[in-house]
């Protein structure tokens, strides 16, 4: 029996020259047997020195895809220990399959040196965490370049954090430089890259398209990165719609700044357009009120929910810095309300005005400011707006990355999961509650 792997997604894998790779996207895009081949190819190619390791979240997964290397690594001269599960090739080379079930687990590693590294569906972890402290055992003392492949399904509970390491920053097959020596490179595959599996089970993609709603249809099939899985705004965010590209505000429309404030958590800026009815430079009428996220200032390290630590003073000057090229005008708007607490009899937001930046206190109403979200970004689904939307500048990249996935609570679906990167979101929520009290305002004035 010849082993070999098939053209197109699982042969590029082989012969990507990177150090992290991320494989697959979709169902059925022969992911599985992509990893095991890739890990054969390193054992021959590097002899005996060469000691790797292959991972799955739980153990019945462990067994499915012990199975798949059943049908492959003996055609290759490897023979298994099942006691020790562990894959003896001829060369020398060592595989062990293990499973991960927590992060705790990591600790039982702490020491181990590897060559290779595999997570197979990397998606099935919730923290990026759990990799980053796994990946510091690969060493070698010989040589050898070391090596991580992963393969992953979009829509799972790592969603997020493989999207913004693989996915938004550069092109599928692009090598994207990771501090200096290391590369990390996406190589996407799906059910058409599988001939043997199209063959075999020519119905497979009919069953595909009716495993159920359409963002996992997108998911499974395709390999879409952009579906939100059972998130808070699945239903009413539509990229085409909701996402534009960037114009010159009118002067006669209000030109204001929200934020969310982070030390060792991301701080988020946002600065807003607030329609006054008058048309837009792009042709277009909107509703009074309609909002345009028109730039942001995300404080993080490149990791989701790491913050870069900057003084309340510094992130302050950043503003002003920043507000000088916009050559307008810029409002206080709603600012997260804990930078108003006294410590000492002072205060963030004290330290923030001495500089010159200022902020008003927001309402924060979490499930109230989510519904107010929704409702906006509803209306401006509509090509007849009747009420006032929502719409992001397709330069805000790091609202577009963070926003539109985000996942409701499990305990509680009228909120959102405040252990993901939220803080856009915070950001966002506080602007348009303002929105909410000024009517409330108005109306009162007004009886």
């Amino acid at each position: 029996m010849i082993i070999r792997t098939q053209k197109g997604a699982q042969s590029d894998l082989l012969a990507c020259p990177a150090s992290d790779i991320l494989y697959g996207g979709a169902r059925g895009g022969g992911k599985s047997h992509g990893i095991l081949l890739d890990f054969a190819k390193h054992a021959y190619k590097h002899g005996s020195h060469v000691t790797g390791i292959l991972f799955r979240r739980t153990y019945p997964e462990l067994e499915d895809l012990q199975s798949k290397a059943q049908r492959i690594f003996p055609f290759l001269g490897a023979t298994y220990k099942a006691g020790a599960r562990t894959w003896n090739f001829s060369s020398g080379a060592s595989l062990k399959m293990r499973y991960l079930q927590s992060e705790d687990s990591v600790n039982s590693y702490i020491g181990h040196e590897y060559t290779w590294m595999g997570f197979d569906q990397l998606d099935s972890w919730p923290k990026q965490s759990t990799v980053d402290k796994l990946k510091a055992n690969l060493r070698n003392p010989h040589g050898i370049p070391s090596r991580m492949v992963s393969t992953a399904n979009p829509g799972g509970v790592g969603h997020n954090w493989i999207k913004a390491r693989y996915i938004d920053p550069a092109p599928p097959r692009t090598l994207i430089n990771n501090n200096g020596s290391a590369t990390k490179c996406y190589i996407p595959a799906t059910v058409y890259d599988n001939e043997i599996l199209m063959k075999a089970d020519p119905d497979y993609i009919s069953r595909l398209k009716d495993s159920g709603a359409e963002w996992l249809v997108r998911a499974w099939l395709y390999g879409d990165w952009d579906i939100v899985a059972g998130g808070m705004f699945d239903d009413v965010w539509k990229r085409d719609k909701h996402v534009i590209e960037p114009f010159e505000i009118p002067k006669s429309w209000r030109v204001d700044r929200s934020f969310d404030w982070g030390s060792s958590a991301p701080f988020s800026v946002q600065w807003w357009a607030e329609s006054d009815g008058t048309p837009a430079p792009n042709g277009n009428v909107y509703p009074r009120g309609t909002l345009f996220h028109i730039a942001e200032w995300y404080g993080y390290n490149g990791n989701p929910n790491e913050g870069i630590k900057m003084l309340a003073s510094e992130i302050a000057r950043g503003i002003i810095e920043i507000e000088k090229g916009m050559k307008r005008r810029v409002s206080p708007a709603g600012a997260d309300p804990s930078i108003f607490a006294t410590s000492n009899g002072t205060s963030i937001a004290d330290e923030m005005a001495r500089v010159g930046v200022r902020w008003e206190k927001a309402d924060n109403a979490r499930k109230a400011g989510w519904e107010k979200l929704r409702r906006l970004m509803k209306a401006s689904l509509k090509d007849r707006m009747e009420e006032a939307g929502l719409f992001v500048f397709s330069t805000c990249r790091q609202f577009i990355r963070t926003v539109p996935s985000l996942p409701r609570d499990g305990r509680d679906m009228e909120d959102l999961d405040t252990s993901t990167e939220d803080h856009i979101a915070d950001a966002c929520r506080y602007r348009i509650m303002r929105v909410t009290s000024r009517l409330i305002t108005q109306r009162i004035r007004s009886l």
